[in-house]
């Protein structure tokens, strides 16, 4: 029996526009409830030793969930927190590794991107091998005081992030 053209047609353009295993992909995303704990938790951190540091919290596809900016912190410090934990997310590792590979090469292009800042001072949040968010703390006297103090809030939604 043969197949009108039409029905060829039909059914090469449903080949063509479905690929094979075509799915929807599911994901954990990063909840409101845990960024205010990890942004709350960072700050606090920060403030018992007497800094005065913002704080950014951004999701999956770097949209800003969180951002705090503790009282007299630096002005700046609000830009590089989100810059910072843009950083970690896009890369998926702590901004201080972006850091060390643009000292290593300051020719790298990689400065020319908008908001990706090599500074240290933003972590990746990571559940299950999967990057969801990140977080960044600026305003501490030290990217290494910054880093721990969002590892602080990290370590306080760790329960959250199961």
């Amino acid at each position: 029996m043969a197949l009108s053209r039409g029905v060829c047609a039909a059914i090469l353009v449903g080949t063509l526009t479905t690929p094979a295993g075509a799915q929807l992909i599911a994901h954990k995303d990063l909840a409101l409830d845990t960024a205010l704990v990890i942004a709350t938790t960072a700050a606090s951190h920060c403030k018992a030793q007497g800094y005065t540091v913002s704080v950014a919290v951004v999701g999956r596809e770097a949209q800003i969930l969180v951002h705090l900016r503790g009282d007299r912190s630096p002005p700046h410090s609000i830009e590089n927190s989100f810059r910072r934990a843009y950083t970690a997310l896009t890369y998926r590792q702590p901004s201080v590794n972006i850091e060390r590979r643009v000292r290593a090469d300051p020719g790298d292009e990689l400065v020319l991107l908008n908001h990706i800042m090599p500074a240290q001072g933003g972590l990746p949040v990571i559940v299950d091998g999967d990057t969801i968010g990140a977080v960044a703390v600026s305003g501490s006297p030290g990217g290494e005081k910054d880093e721990a103090c969002a590892q602080a809030g990290l370590d306080r939604a760790a329960d959250l992030l199961k």
